[in-house]
């Protein structure tokens, strides 16, 4: 009990700073979308290029996060020296990308579609490249239970990104008709689009120097039979997050190819934008991997392992289901975080895409049996069938389908990552998983996401009261099986002042 209560703690802390951040971050959707037309396809390069961005920082990390937590946490290892390793050798992969995309920046820009503006390209491989070294340190302060710092160092990127991005987009055109010299230049940077990655890049320096304390660990030394072994232990977990991010971003990356011209562009905008309310999921499951990955690699020597991987499993579940209904019943407000109507036809993926993440993350919650017994390679072999599901779909339906397909893609990918975890997982690593339990819960949530849709055609005013009265009928069942009041501690002191 005492480790759940540290878990507790951790993740709200975690979760605080992922939920008040990307609270600040999702600030900056409606003033992309109110700013950024839809037919322009501005937004679609923002989508496009982030993604291509997600993808840079899993090779430019090559599992090195999850690789430092368990050697880190193994006994005979110096921890400081594991730090020191991973961060020369993060460090130097990083040089050694750099010093490739400058050297052939100009035909890496023409292939990605962005020969006017290789600069784009050059700023991304920066952020990459420093991102990736961030990672170990943001590790590191994880490792130390340190989440005090690490809310503040993420805090700290979004609300400068946060404040420089409503300077780029309100201020900077107030002096346009004063200084044409503005004007031009937010002119020949897609109208603020290309300014959107400049303040990323000033963010992330910021966010370094910060790390000046932290960075001197890379002074303890480097074990070349440590870095093999390490290497060793993180390949598959590399192919695992390539094959991993492949299937979060393939649509956004390939979309501009298998939809060509500027209607591929504004599809991808309108997708990218909508898709940003379904990412409460993702906000959720990276709150609880924060948390739970140096927990458990902490005390997987524990008799209690499986129990609490079991116990983990349940909640992560139960409250995602939560999340997920909050979301959908509550839309008649949340798409007004998309802030132009032209985006909103494309609001019709985000419950397709929540229950992919949901998927996700309980997958994530199956991967630790493959990671405990040091069998990682598992992880890119399933990874890679959800992967290769998602692609397909995305291959043969987004010419014909447009972004609809990109959501199923999600939605099917990550549902046979899930299966064949939990298939594999039982016979390698078996965990007595509370099945009936959790297939309650997911039948009650099915029934009440039906039940919304009665009162679709409702007025905004009603159809909010009947989306609270369902969403309180799923919190009084939580309160009722599995968490009962009288488990809080401000309500148990309450109930003892009695």
């Amino acid at each position: 009990m005492a480790n759940l209560k540290t878990l507790a703690k951790d993740t709200a802390i975690y979760g605080l700073s992922s939920i008040v951040g990307r609270f600040l971050n999702y600030l900056l959707v409606p003033l992309h979308t109110a700013k950024i037309a839809a037919e322009s396809g501005g937004y679609g390069i923002v989508s496009n290029l982030y993604a291509w961005a997600a993808l840079l920082f899993a090779l430019l990390t090559f599992g090195m996060e999850t690789t430092y937590f368990r050697f880190a946490n193994k006994e005979g290892e110096d921890p400081r020296m594991v730090l020191s390793t991973a961060l020369r050798l993060v460090g130097g992969v990083g040089i050694v990308f750099l010093v490739l995309v400058f050297c052939l920046l100009h035909p890496i820009s023409r292939a990605m579609g962005y020969a006017a503006h290789p600069e784009y390209v050059a700023c991304f491989a920066i952020i990459g490249a420093m991102d990736a070294f961030q990672a170990i340190l943001f590790s590191y302060l994880r490792q130390q239970h340190r989440p005090i710092k690490f809310m503040a160092l993420k805090l700290l990127f979004i609300i400068a990104n946060v404040i420089l991005n409503l300077v780029i987009f309100l201020v900077l055109p107030l002096l346009f008709s004063r200084y044409p010299a503005v004007q031009a230049f937010y002119e020949r940077y897609n109208y603020g689009v290309g300014l959107i990655f400049f303040v990323n890049l000033l963010c992330t320096l910021i966010v370094m120097f910060a790390f000046v304390g932290e960075m001197k660990g890379i002074t303890y030394g480097f074990s070349r039979s440590l870095a093999s072994r390490m290497l060793g232990y993180a390949w598959p977990i590399l192919l695992l997050g390539v094959v991993g991010i492949l299937g979060q971003t393939f649509d956004k990356m390939a979309f501009p190819r298998l939809m060509p011209g500027k209607e591929g562009f504004v599809q991808l905008g309108i997708y990218g934008a909508c898709v940003k309310i379904a990412m409460i999921m993702t906000l959720l499951t990276q709150a609880f991997r924060y948390a739970y990955e140096p927990f458990v690699f902490g005390g997987a020597k524990d008799k209690d392992s499986p129990e609490m991987l079991a116990a983990g499993m349940k909640y992560f579940v139960i409250f995602t289901l939560l999340a997920f209904l909050a979301v959908v019943f509550y839309m008649p407000v949340l798409r007004y975080l998309v802030a132009n109507h032209d985006y909103w036809v494309g609001l019709r993926v985000v419950p397709i895409v929540m229950a992919g993440e949901i998927f996700m993350g309980i997958y994530f919650n199956l991967s630790f049996w493959y990671k405990l017994t040091d069998q990682t390679w598992w992880g890119a072999v399933l990874s890679a069938a959800g992967a290769i599901v998602m692609i397909a779909i995305n291959i043969l339906f987004v010419p014909t389908h447009g972004y609809m397909a990109c959501a199923w893609g999600i939605f099917c990918g990550y549902g046979t990552s899930m299966l064949l975890s939990y298939a594999v997982g039982q016979k390698k690593y078996p965990i007595a998983y509370p099945m009936k339990d959790i297939a309650l819960y997911v039948l009650l949530a099915a029934v009440l996401y039906g039940c919304s849709f009665l009162t679709s055609r409702l007025p905004v005013a009603l159809q909010l009261v009947a989306g609270t009265l369902l969403l309180l009928l799923f919190v009084a069942y939580i309160v009722r099986r599995d968490l009962p009041l009288s488990s809080i501690p401000i309500v148990n002191r309450l109930v003892r002042k009695k």
